[in-house]
């Protein structure tokens, strides 16, 4: 084979591997990827100020939220439980990303599909949950999806921590960042 033959064929691979790494290389630079994993301890403010209503552990429990958003798809999943451990309900939602507002770090989603638990526990359910279960069943207007925002009120990336406001659940929560490239 000629030398010029052997030395276009390697000019040509090496330009193949050079441009297929910039095009990994601008997909994972330019994706935007965020893994929170949030908790924070709920309580039925109305029983513990009605005092014919013991306060007990029966009225608190704990909160686990966990936001994965990638590129333009998001899902949050509210995970409720008892102050023992055990499982009080959950709310699986799944939409895309309508908007990011870099300054006041909110991204806005629109919930397109929601899953939660079984519909003949929900009279046990955390007061929460049936709030975020009755108006996450709304439509918003009437295209079939509704409009949630989540807030990054504060952020230390060095800390892998961050405090987000959850909407319309009026959730404030603790979260730990697991990924973060936004």
């Amino acid at each position: 084979m000629a030398k010029w033959l052997k030395w276009t064929i390697n000019i040509v691979i090496l330009s193949a591997l050079i441009a297929a790494c910039g095009v990994i290389y601008k997909q994972s630079a330019t994706s935007r990827t965020m893994m929170l994993s949030c908790s924070s301890e709920l309580f039925d403010r109305h029983s513990s100020a009605n005092p014919s209503i013991s306060a007990s552990s029966d009225n608190k429990f704990y909160l686990l939220v966990d936001v994965l958003i990638a590129a333009d798809k998001a899902q949050i999943n509210y995970r409720y439980f008892n102050f023992d451990g055990t499982s009080a309900g959950h709310i699986s939602m799944r939409g895309k990303v309508d908007s990011i507002e870099a300054n006041s770090m909110t991204y806005k989603v629109a919930v397109e599909t929601k899953t939660e638990s079984e519909m003949e526990k929900q009279k046990n359910w955390p007061e929460h949950m049936k709030y975020l279960s009755n108006i996450s069943s709304l439509p918003f207007r009437d295209s079939g999806v509704n409009n949630f925002s989540i807030e990054v009120l504060d952020m230390d990336d060095t800390k892998d921590y961050a405090v987000v406001l959850f909407q319309p659940s009026n959730t404030i929560c603790g979260c730990r960042i697991v990924n973060s490239r936004i």
